[in-house]
């Protein structure tokens, strides 16, 4: 059974004195770094946003950040402006060791959805690619680390175990926004969908 690492958006602006920083989130670098070489293949993941996303409270006039929006496919948290294409934010975290990724996976470059799972955009129907990249390498065992344990990392994690595919999170090589009780939602989900939590 091969296994990947999938490692979920470590980049600046999900890092202290980033635009949506999670409190530690650089405190996981080192243990993600050292985790890639007892895995078959590492993939990351980047949020990569245009700067009219329609996840951004500041392209929703008079809209707080952290409220929440109905959209076409359904609930959608409004964040501060981030990851945006081009800029500095948007990239990978320095100490990352980015250079041993097999596969850069970009997310949420559609203006008008935003994308949380490595697998699909918030619709649940439009895929990345990383399911039929995995199946064809023959990797069904999948763990996952990275930013932000409760919404990205737990949707990706959900999506792989409804796919088929072995699905753990490492909890340590995490870290939670933790918006209104959201890490405890997100463990309970994980749990239910059936996905391994270490």
């Amino acid at each position: 059974m091969a296994k990947a690492l999938i490692v979920i958006d470590m980049q600046l602006d999900f890092c202290p004195g980033g635009r949506l920083a999670v409190a530690g989130g650089d405190e996981i670098v080192a243990a993600i770094n050292d985790l890639m070489a007892d895995f078959d293949a590492v993939v990351l993941t980047q949020d990569w946003h245009p700067h009219d996303h329609a996840s951004f409270a500041d392209n929703h006039p008079g809209a707080a950040a952290f409220s929440v929006v109905d959209m076409p496919y359904g609930p959608q948290v409004l964040w501060p402006a981030h990851c945006v294409i081009g800029t500095d934010g948007a990239g990978f975290h320095p100490t990352l060791a980015a250079d041993c990724a097999d596969l850069v996976i970009r997310k949420g470059f559609r203006p008008h959805i935003d994308s949380y799972s490595a697998f699909f955009e918030n619709d649940h129907r439009t895929p990345t690619g990383l399911a039929g990249y995995l199946r064809d390498r023959g990797m069904d065992d999948l763990t996952f680390v990275g930013l932000a344990h409760d919404f990205c990392v737990a949707w990706s994690a959900i999506d792989a175990a409804k796919l088929g595919f072995r699905a753990t999170v490492i909890e340590d090589a995490t870290r939670a926004i933790d918006l209104n009780g959201s890490r405890e939602a997100a463990r309970e989900d994980m749990r239910k969908a059936g996905v391994t939590l270490a």
